[in-house]
Formats: structure tokens, sequence, C-alpha cells
């Protein structure tokens, strides 16, 4: 067929591809912008993590401004415990030394975790009101 042997004739035989260079560019590329993707994820993690505690615990704090105030303090009481498992430390000590105060120890924080159930008139919750809202704004964890 004399039509299809010039097309025929332009044709050459099967060959293997050409060797790959060692070092390709584009997948060098391709892995350099995953690395940094990883390592801008891993830098701002803690930092989106740190909004949604301190978020969440001035919430609570602001819920229970409009409890009576026996409930109040217990409130108050499981706020500074869960503060203190989201931060990983083991209860209010936990939170002084993380925090780098005395508020629990020595401080208005006491009524929080000292005699938290006693019969009584319930004390003045103000300065631990206060206080904790100060702690938690403190937060970069």
């Amino acid at each position: 067929m004399p039509c299809c042997d010039a097309a025929l004739a332009g044709l050459r035989g099967l060959h293997a591809p050409p060797d790959p260079a060692l070092v390709r560019l584009d997948m060098l590329a391709a892995i350099g912008a995953g690395l940094a993707l990883a390592a801008l994820a891993a830098w701002l993690l803690p930092r989106w993590r740190a909004r949604p505690i301190r978020r969440a615990a001035l919430a609570e704090l602001a819920a229970a401004r409009a409890l009576p105030p026996g409930e109040r303090r217990v409130a108050l009481a499981r706020l500074a415990r869960r503060l203190a498992r989201s931060l990983g430390v083991e209860g209010p000590a936990g939170l002084d030394a993380a925090l780098r105060t005395d508020f629990f120890g020595r401080g208005p924080g006491r009524a929080l975790t000292e005699n938290l159930y006693a019969p009584g008139p319930a004390p003045d919750l103000a300065a631990a009101e206060a206080g904790l809202a100060r702690l938690v704004a403190r937060l970069r964890a």
C-alpha cells in the first residue's frame, strides 16, 4: 500500500527511555515544599491550641459569675482542676508551679482548694475570681 508506506517509514523501532538523572529537580522541590509545610504546621500548632483553652476557660469563668456563691465556688474549683488537666499538670498546686505563682498555695485561690464543701458561710470569692481571670489571661500554652 503506497499510502501507508510513507507513514510507516517515519516510525522508529522500540527503544528504552533515557536514563533519568540522579537528582530530579521537580522531586527535590516537592520534598522541600513538604518539609517546609510540616515545619510551619509544627510551629503553628501550639499557638492554635492555646486559644481554645483560654477561650473555653474565660467562657466558663463568665458562666460561673451568674451562679449563687456556693455553686460559684465549686464551679471555680472545677475550672481550676480542668485548667490544670488541660495544661498537663496535677491539680492547683501543679498550676502554681507551672505558672510560677502562689495563687493556690498562699493566695486567694486557697478558697478554691481548701474546705471546699465545708458548712458555713461562703468566703468572698471576688479576689479568687479576679486572680483566676488574671491567670487565665496570662496563659500561652
